[in-house]
């Protein structure tokens, strides 16, 4: 038996089989046993008594823009995963764009690799990218590590990184197909936001009808299609348009190999309450009605959507002018989304275990990363400590964002993360964030 450094002892402790009283040991960084909470405490071992607060598995973020290099001013491993540490998330995996090099290459992932290994506050892994040009170079990134391939079906608003017409979608699926890939798709039609009306300018609704719902609608049918007829594995990225939850809920019936993630902002924002001009709500595709976010999380509740991924997709604060045609798209929600999600799922009727299934242990599952999201032996001792009952109004200026725009300034969100631990050690403390111990990871590795 190993000897047991660590027992992490709770009355809310969210394992599989539901929340309980719960003492946890660890040893050598992984999670040995989960005791009954009265369990006596070995002598090698150090007693953490969090009380009432509730304790999660550490958060798996697997929709991250981290930017660098390249773009580093838009955000940065360091910042990113200091960010990801405070909001509870102990996994990230990063997307194969905005950087520069994108990861389309294992050079260009071996680039990547080096400039995280020292700033990384929490474990990393990677997303290769699958551009119209690089099937020969997907089985190579497979095995170098990178955990699935993105690619878009409209423009992806850098030109590094062009999207994949419908040959080309069926050139990276079959080739990925060979070795049991996963292609993630960000899926927007072109043809139908070519068709839809663009106009510039502050209002928000225009923004909105330049991304409609039939765009997702369709290249998700297409998708859906293309994988039933290759056998396939696809996921699909930021889900807004709560339309297209009938036809995946065919294709899971059916046995396609689809999962779908949606994300906080489309979970917890509304279309009603973006104020012209402020384009820190802006994002492709775009936040919609209330009545369309009542739709979403029953697609959650149901089993439709998997997972909640944050898509912190972060800029420079220049770029995030008031006209929603030009400026940046995306938004930065990397260290709010537990407590956002926690606010809008108790307000619904869920509990924290509905939270840890949909942020950490779907996500966890969707990589591949069996060592990561649940409170079980075996696993690594990651947790997110939570004071679930807490409150607190969102300051700009207290996140570890780089850059700090966010649209959730200002609102009163439920959920403090007290701690977060990361194989068996506290990386944060009542907001106080440890040097760098996050590990690089790879599929199968």
């Amino acid at each position: 038996m190993p000897d047991i450094q660590l027992v992490l002892r709770s009355t809310r402790v969210v394992t599989p089989e539901g929340t309980r009283p719960a003492a946890v040991a660890v040893a050598g960084g992984t999670i040995d046993a989960v005791l009954p909470y009265d369990a006596r405490v070995p002598s090698s071992a150090r007693l953490e008594d969090v009380g009432d607060h509730a304790v999660l598995p550490g958060l798996v973020d697997t929709h991250v823009h981290v930017n660098d290099p390249g773009r580093t001013e838009w955000e940065g491993f360091w910042t990113a995963t200091r960010a990801a540490a405070a909001g509870g998330i102990t996994t990230i995996v990063d997307m194969p764009l905005n950087s520069l090099p994108p990861t389309t290459t294992v050079e260009n992932l071996r680039v990547k690799q080096e400039v995280a290994r020292t700033k990384a506050h929490v474990d990393v892994g990677f997303w290769g990218g699958a551009l119209p040009d690089n099937v020969e170079d997907l089985r190579p990134l497979h095995d170098a590590g990178v955990f699935g391939f993105k690619c878009f079906l409209s423009p992806s608003g850098v030109d590094e990184f062009p999207e994949l017409d419908q040959q080309q979608l069926a050139n990276s699926l079959g080739g990925i197909t060979d070795f049991g890939g996963l292609l993630i798709v960000h899926a927007e039609d072109p043809h139908h936001l070519t068709a839809a009306p663009q106009r510039d300018g502050r209002k928000y609704a225009d923004f909105l009808a330049s991304r409609p719902r039939d765009a997702e609608n369709t290249a998700i049918e297409n998708l859906i299609a293309q994988a039933r007829r290759l056998g396939a594995r696809v996921h699909v990225l930021h889900l807004s348009s709560s339309d297209a939850l009938p036809l995946i809920a065919a294709a899971k019936r059916e046995g396609v190999r689809i999962t779908v993630e949606s994300c906080p902002h489309f979970l917890t924002l509304t279309a009603e309450e973006v104020p012209d001009g402020a384009t820190e709500f802006k994002c492709c595709p775009p936040i919609r009605e209330a009545a369309n976010q009542d739709t979403l999380w029953a697609g959650l509740a149901d089993g439709t959507i998997d997972c909640i991924v944050s898509d912190h997709s972060p800029s420079t604060a220049d770029l995030k002018t008031s006209d929603f045609a030009t400026a940046w798209g995306g938004i930065s929600s990397l260290q709010l989304g537990l407590p956002a999600i926690w606010t809008e799922a108790r307000r619904r009727g869920h509990t924290l275990d509905d939270v840890a299934r949909w942020m950490s242990a779907a996500p966890a599952e969707l990589a591949g990363l069996s060592q990561k999201g649940a409170i079980e032996a075996g696993r690594d001792a990651d947790f997110a400590i939570l004071d679930a009952d807490a409150a607190f109004t969102v300051d700009p200026a207290r996140l570890e964002h780089r850059n700090r725009v966010t649209a959730y300034a200002g609102k009163t969100l439920r959920g403090v993360v007290t701690s977060t631990w990361l194989r068996g050690r506290r990386i944060t403390d009542q907001g106080v964030i440890g040097e760098p111990t996050g590990r690089l990871l790879q599929h199968g590795g």
